[in-house]
């Protein structure tokens, strides 16, 4: 999930979309969309990645020598479609209205810096998985997303307002 920025301690750089996102709605800000927001991307419940790795450790005549994908290719959203879907379930597991202002748009450059590179589509091919242990992950983006913001309230919420009063304060 990466961190929370000046709460998970001291972290470098730019946390992942989800934590960013998460960083965002728990602070009230404006989702960043980089260059619109039209990255494709795909996420998987951790619960969904240790079933799959535990089907590896107790597999290994099925397991050894694979390389496996592991992640949930039914779960491919932009990150725009992925920034709306994450400030409704904010709104709903933290009892808070929807931004006034939900997304805004900023280029890679001012987001990452001068130099900054990624791919447009990042797709687990799910094939050799499924042939050789069956497994296909099981929770959708929506379930994932009201699990992970619920927890993600419950402990990052109260002291991200202190965090927020310290710096008014001072």
């Amino acid at each position: 999930m990466d961190f929370i920025p000046e709460i998970d301690g001291p972290n470098e750089g730019v946390p992942r979309v989800l934590a960013c996102f998460s960083n965002n709605l728990l602070r009230r800000e404006p989702l960043k969309l980089v260059d619109g927001g039209q990255s494709q991307r795909t996420f998987i419940y951790i619960k969904d990645a240790i079933e799959a790795v535990l089907l590896m450790i107790e597999n290994p005549a099925k397991a050894n020598g694979q390389i496996f994908n592991v992640g949930n290719p039914n779960n491919e959203v932009t990150v725009r479609q992925l920034a709306e879907m994450m400030a409704q379930v904010y709104s709903k597991v933290s009892g808070e209205s929807s931004l006034e202002t939900p997304t805004i748009d900023v280029s890679s450059k001012e987001f990452y810096s001068k130099g900054y590179d990624d791919s447009d589509k990042r797709i687990p091919d799910m094939t050799i998985i499924n042939r050789q242990l069956g497994w296909n992950p099981n929770t959708s983006l929506w379930d994932l997303l009201e699990s992970t913001l619920t927890y993600q309230h419950k402990t990052y919420a109260e002291a991200i307002e202190k965090a927020i009063s310290k710096f008014v304060a001072s």
